[in-house]
């Protein structure tokens, strides 16, 4: 299967990021400090907007857009998983995979991502929803506001939230709407 990435430069990204064999390893505390300081680290040496973020135990939702004129999503990637890898306090190795890791390497990702371009503003908000709602979509949480690793809460005191959003009623979303 051949991939195909966007070339579209300036532009606003969703990202789906998942764990290898979706091991959940992500809300550790250990390696939630591990993923913030592996994003600064990204967004210092290649910088770009992080206009929505959820993070969940195998798996990270997240909005970004890109400087003017790039387009290297991809290279931003390898960096935070690279960074995130060095420093995991993830310890299991997978012996189905020990022929694709390097010696001494822990398999913590899986080999690529999903990205899709956002088109408009219609878009953007209903990725922006999707990612708020996903712990609650999980079962991890009733809703958003109880889950502590998410721009729900930055949303909310921006005030482009209640609290209370999505408590009362399920939301579904359509087909083309996020990626697990």
């Amino acid at each position: 299967m051949q991939y195909r990435r966007s070339k579209a430069k300036g532009a606003t990204f969703f990202f789906t990021v998942v764990t290898h064999g979706r091991k959940k390893i992500l809300c550790r505390k250990a390696n939630v400090l591990l993923i913030k300081e592996a994003f600064k680290r990204v967004m210092t040496q290649r910088p770009f907007m992080m206009d929505a973020f959820v993070l969940l135990p195998y798996h990270i939702h997240c909005i970004w857009t890109l400087p003017e004129n790039d387009n290297d999503f991809s290279t931003r990637w390898r960096l935070f998983k690279t960074c995130f890898t060095k420093g995991c306090h993830n310890k299991y190795k997978n012996p189905q995979t020990a022929s694709r890791v390097k010696s001494g390497e822990q398999a913590v990702w899986q080999r690529r991502f999903w990205e899709h371009t956002i088109v408009n503003e219609d878009d953007f908000i209903r990725h922006v929803d999707y990612i708020h709602y996903n712990p609650v979509k999980h079962g991890l949480v009733k809703s958003p506001k109880e889950w502590p690793y998410s721009s729900f809460h930055r949303y909310v005191k921006d005030g482009l939230y209640a609290i209370d959003w999505s408590a009362e009623s399920e939301i579904e979303f359509e087909g083309n709407i996020g990626h697990e």
